[in-house]
């Protein structure tokens, strides 16, 4: 009962800080980091330590997932030379230069278990990122090279976790053997993935009722991580592998009700992780600091360099590899170059969370044959996730104002939706007009009706905000038509007249027409 208790008190501590957030105007992952500091200086309030198994394989994996399925897969490809230099050159960049900088301020300590230490704090984190950059309506590009390069990037980052710290511990691993492990671990998730999307993609295609759908969209990260790890392959690179061919092909492995229940689900899922997941990280503060022992100019010292690294080896990487990419005749000719001041912000946006935070915890113990600092290390993974989250979380948004990041152009969206609808109405009547031989004349005028009102519709959002349009208009009455019938139907209920079960058929009905109500509206 008292870890059911702490586990319901933690959603809901996360759920009115995400409110708060949201209520005012600020970064929810930020929100809830300082919020979860603070608490874990109350005294009697529960004193959390993270398991790294549950971070890693709990919480990490339907996160990524639901990531990877919302992703793009025409843009990621796209993208695909920003999101390789940033998620596997830059990972590996940061991490060995973060190693090097470690075992230079404390020379006693092996090289090979400093470079674990950079690789875990050398990946920024998926959920900070993409929240950060939505958030503040960065262009789509951008969004899509930072949700890419944190996809793959946590891969990079713990496949070099896992060799650096088998070289650690003295597992002999010359350079055909790290070769090997790399080829296990990568190739192996790569392989599980591929099979991942041929058997749940069979199953999607033949279940029929939402709520198996559902279930089985809920347990795929986890059965994908599960049969990676029993071959000690990279269950990330597994996931995020399923998890885009899936998300590509949603439309038509997945009935209308699946795909509404599925996506409302991990909405809900994402929502209730993601406040855990920062209020978790924040909660660690005072347990790292009854742990730690190491001499406090040390301490200032090691911490300055390792924040001090992490912050500068973004722009080193990023600046001069654009600048090279603008050497290559296919970029320059394309005009696929990102800009400086996309650059600048892309170079900003390193905002580390839970999986430097997992792996940090999943570092190997000290024995007589391998002697460091733990604690310390765990500490340095801590502080870089939070001030990263705090420092570059909360002022990217300026940064992008200052910036002046062009938005997207809304008029370009709409006009392509516009015309990809009138070809759709299009190929909508002419369907009508082939199976329509014997339906009523009235029905068939109807639905000519339904597709007309739906392109014009698409074109009048080109007509800009000045006035209300037809479509605008017929919400506006629709809505209140709503509401005077649902107030009927409650009424009716309150009396007798009607038993619950047509209440609920009712309201069902109407909340979906309300549903697609509101959601034209916000277009």
């Amino acid at each position: 009962m008292e870890a059911l208790f702490e586990v319901v008190l933690f959603l809901a501590i996360a759920t009115l800080g995400a409110a708060l957030a949201r209520r005012f105007g600020l970064l929810a992952p930020i929100v809830l980091l300082v919020v979860g500091v603070a608490l874990s200086f109350v005294p009697g309030f529960p004193l959390v330590r993270l398991d790294p198994e549950l971070v890693l394989v709990g919480i990490l994996p339907p996160l990524l997932y639901v990531a990877a399925i919302q992703t793009s897969v025409p843009a990621f490809r796209y993208n695909l030379r920003p999101i390789l230099l940033l998620a596997v050159g830059l990972v590996l960049f940061t991490a060995f230069l973060v190693g090097f900088v470690v075992h230079a301020v404390l020379p006693d300590v092996p090289l090979a278990i400093c470079l674990a230490l950079g690789a875990v704090v050398a990946p920024p984190d998926a959920v900070a990122a993409t929240a950060v950059a939505r958030r503040i309506g960065l262009p789509r590009r951008v969004v899509t090279i930072l949700e890419g390069e944190s996809l793959i990037n946590d891969a990079t980052a713990l496949v070099l976790l896992r060799v650096a710290t088998l070289a650690a511990i003295g597992s002999g691993l010359d350079t055909f053997g790290v070769a090997g492990q790399v080829l296990v671990t990568a190739g192996g998730g790569l392989l599980v993935g591929l099979i991942g999307v041929v058997v749940i993609g069979w199953l999607h295609k033949r279940i029929k009722d939402p709520l198996l759908d559902n279930t089985l969209s809920l347990l795929t990260p986890f059965i994908v991580v599960f049969a990676a790890e029993e071959i000690h392959a990279s269950g990330v690179v597994a996931v995020v592998v399923v998890g885009l061919a899936l998300g590509h092909k949603l439309p038509v492995l997945l009935s209308a009700a699946s795909r509404l229940q599925t996506m409302a689900f991990w909405r809900l899922a994402t929502f209730l992780l993601e406040g855990l997941v920062f209020l978790l990280v924040g909660l660690q503060l005072r347990d790292l600091l009854s742990r730690l022992d190491t001499e406090i100019g040390t301490l200032v010292l090691v911490t300055v360099a390792v924040l001090g690294t992490v912050f500068i080896t973004r722009f080193l990487w990023i600046f001069p590899a654009s600048l090279l990419v603008r050497l290559v005749p296919q970029v320059r000719r394309n005009g696929t170059a990102l800009p400086a001041r996309v650059s600048a912000v892309l170079s900003w946006a390193g905002m580390r969370g839970v999986v430097t935070l997992g792996a940090a915890l999943a570092l190997p113990l000290p024995s007589d044959e391998l002697a460091y600092p733990r604690d310390l290390f765990v500490w340095l993974a801590f502080v870089v996730i939070v001030v990263t989250l705090g420092i570059q979380g909360a002022t990217l948004p300026m940064v992008a104002r200052l910036l002046r990041i062009p938005a997207d152009d809304p008029a370009k969206d709409a006009l392509a939706e516009a015309a990809v609808q009138q070809q759709a109405g299009r190929a909508a009547r002419e369907r009508l007009e082939a199976v329509a031989e014997d339906a009523p004349p009235a029905v068939v005028e109807r639905l000519r009706g339904l597709v007309e009102q739906r392109s014009n519709s698409a074109w009048e959002r080109l007509g800009g905000a000045e006035r209300e349009t037809p479509s605008q208009a017929y919400g506006r009455l629709r809505q209140e038509m709503i509401d005077a019938e649902r107030e009927v139907f409650r009424t009716a209920r309150d009396e007798g007249r009607i038993t619950e079960e047509v209440l609920v058929r009712a309201y069902r009905d109407l909340d979906l027409e309300e549903s697609l109500l509101r959601r034209k509206g916000e277009r």
